[in-house]
């Protein structure tokens, strides 16, 4: 870590002189994680980045005049509980990229969280991809994409534009490896909508997968409606002459594999090309230093092997400040025929079916 520090202080004196903003922002969370209903029996652990990943991160902007800008973003995560380096162990594991902006909208490269699972993490998801209850224990998040090129339209009477191009950097064949996403959005008074789709090949044979996720979100006062429909189909649909995998495409937790496999599927283990579907539906309450949300999230399996999952998720948090709160949550997921879906959190994809959260999180 001591070279990690010396390379963004580095970044920072570098920035100073050219007369840029530079912010050093991060979350310290952790808690006690209960888990039940593991196969090797219950579990009680002191656990990290709970709520939301624990990190340290950069970020930097240059006015260059004109509508013009440049920047960047560093971000590192790390456990709290332990001290490691997170997303196995990556520098930057959450993200890392460079950026320009324009009054036609900015283009970045680099390491970068998909359209898709924007809309899922910040519309869909009342949990925001948090807790116990969050909705990627069920549905496919598509989370990062390396290799990246993203390019965010600038809105327009409520209406934006997000697509992200991931290289597979395969030798010989551009259409290995490879993933697109893409998301048409509205956000505007109280009402948020997102069509989006996520698309990864495989590494050596001509198949890919993909997940479309129709997203809402309305807010009502006190009160904001969350919803979710997610079409999904796994490795095995027949592809272009391109191939992938999620290894390179897109990392995930909790209900979907995150190795470089030739066979990956959308909650249906090891069916070759089976599709699901996914609902969402959530609601979130705040009043004053209290905030609650609740969801059900139903898994809807079109293999043979019917192993379909219900989970059902509740949450407190209080705000001690603005950048402080305590936080408890539980949830709960009903599987059918082996349905081998966990419940994890922000960090932790979790062993068992059942699982409480105790803790606290503090954003720098």
């Amino acid at each position: 870590m001591k070279y990690t520090a010396t390379t963004l202080l580095a970044l920072a004196c570098c920035s100073a002189h050219a007369q840029s903003s530079v912010k050093i922002y991060g979350v310290a969370d952790a808690g006690i994680v209960l888990e039940r209903g593991a196969p090797g029996g219950s579990t009680t652990n002191v656990s990290s980045g709970i709520a939301s990943g624990s990190r340290i991160g950069f970020k930097g902007t240059e006015e260059l005049g004109n509508g013009l800008s440049a920047g960047f973003v560093v971000e590192s995560g790390f456990a709290m509980d332990t001290g490691a380096s997170g997303q196995g162990g990556l520098t930057f594991g959450r993200q890392s990229f460079v950026s320009f902006g324009s009054p036609l909208g900015s283009i970045s490269a680099g390491r970068q969280y998909s359209p898709y699972y924007k809309a899922l993490r910040d519309i869909a998801d009342p949990f925001s991809d948090g807790l116990a209850g969050q909705a990627p224990n069920l549905m496919v998040p598509n989370r990062r994409m390396d290799n990246s090129l993203y390019y965010a339209s600038p809105k327009l009477a409520g209406f934006s534009t997000d697509l992200a191009y991931s290289a597979g950097e395969v030798a010989g064949d551009s259409t290995r490896k490879r993933a697109l996403s893409g998301a048409m959005n509205y956000d505007q008074g109280p009402l948020a909508l997102s069509v989006s789709h996520f698309r990864r090949e495989d590494a050596s044979v001509g198949l890919h997968a993909h997940n479309t996720l129709l997203a809402a979100r309305y807010k009502l006062g006190d009160y904001q409606l969350h919803a979710g429909y997610a079409f999904n189909r796994g490795m095995g649909t027949v592809g272009g002459g391109g191939s992938s995998t999620l290894g390179n495409g897109a990392t995930s937790n909790g209900g979907t594999v995150t190795s470089a496999t030739s066979v990956i599927t959308s909650g249906t283990v090891g069916v070759p090309g089976a599709s699901s579907r996914d609902v969402v539906l959530g609601l979130c309450a705040t009043f004053g230093p209290h905030s609650f949300a609740g969801s059900v999230v139903q898994h809807m399996d079109r293999s043979a092997a019917n192993q379909d999952a219900r989970q059902y998720g509740i949450a407190y948090l209080y705000s001690l400040s603005k950048r402080t709160d305590l936080y408890a949550a539980y949830a709960r997921i009903n599987g059918r025929n082996g349905a081998p879906f966990t419940v994890g959190n922000a960090t932790d994809d979790g062993k068992g079916n059942r699982a409480f959260n105790l803790g606290l999180r503090h954003q720098l």
